[in-house]
């Protein structure tokens, strides 16, 4: 193990649950060592852009968000009798554009069919994922949006601990909607009410409550679930608003 790479590992040693360590001007080699040297160990996040390095170890409450937002993905696949995959925070990484990511989960819905059975996904043959999942609880994702719209990952789900925010991929850039374009059910609305429900009632309760939700808001008929099977013919009716309140978007081109 290189020096620089072991102190890398004893820094995270040493990090309390939620802590974020940064560095710059960190080589490419010595980001690809660090992830084979922590191969086998949960709960840390490494994400690196053009040298910038960010490894975070997750509190209780980050995976409790991120696992209850895969459960309610999943709730709403099944209803609506989609394929449905899950790689977690599986490493997303490009070296042609120096920046790899480990989100707080990925799913595959549209896509679920071309990666099942595969141990290991090639983002230079597989597709990137449908939606891809980051839990903003002690740091900020937003700094990875450009390596993701890089990757073509079509809607991005931001959660803050306050509000979920839903984004859209449009030419390159990430434009904050209301709707999600996976799964059009589902609104950024809904899925913050469940999760905010899950803080004071727990997520059996939220997912409880969210099943009955679904009934309601989508009861399953043949001809119903077939309006759905297209949902990129969906964007056409989803109202889009920018990120900070007025007429802008993401853009990191």
């Amino acid at each position: 193990m290189a020096t620089q790479t072991s102190n890398y590992i004893e820094a995270i040693h040493n990090l309390s649950p939620g802590g974020t360590l940064i560095f710059h001007e960190v080589p490419w080699e010595d980001y690809e060592q660090l992830l084979d040297e922590l191969v086998d160990r949960s709960g840390v996040r490494v994400n690196y852009v053009r040298g910038r390095l960010e490894i975070m170890t997750l509190s209780q409450f980050h995976e409790m968000y991120a696992d209850l937002l895969q459960d309610l993905a999943l709730m709403t696949a099944e209803r609506m009798g989609f394929d449905f995959e899950s790689r977690g925070s599986a490493t997303h990484k490009k070296k042609s554009f120096r920046s790899g990511a480990e989100p707080d989960g990925c799913f595959y819905v549209q896509n679920a069919a071309q990666i099942i059975g595969k141990r290991k996904i090639d983002l230079n043959r597989d597709p990137a994922p449908d939606i891809i999942v980051e839990i903003d609880v002690s740091h900020t994702s937003l700094y990875k949006l450009d390596f993701y719209a890089h990757l073509g990952v079509p809607e991005f789900w931001r959660y803050d601990e306050k509000r979920l925010h839903i984004y859209h991929l449009i030419e390159q850039s990430y434009i904050e909607a209301q709707v999600s374009r996976a799964f059009p059910v589902l609104t950024s609305d809904s899925l913050t009410q469940f999760l905010e429900q899950s803080k004071t009632e727990g997520q059996s309760a939220a997912r409880r409550a969210f099943g009955q939700w679904l009934k309601v808001n989508l009861p399953v008929t043949d001809l119903f679930l077939h309006s759905f099977h297209s949902p990129n013919s969906f964007l056409s009716t989803v109202r889009y608003k920018s990120f900070g309140g007025s007429d802008c978007k993401l853009d990191h081109r």
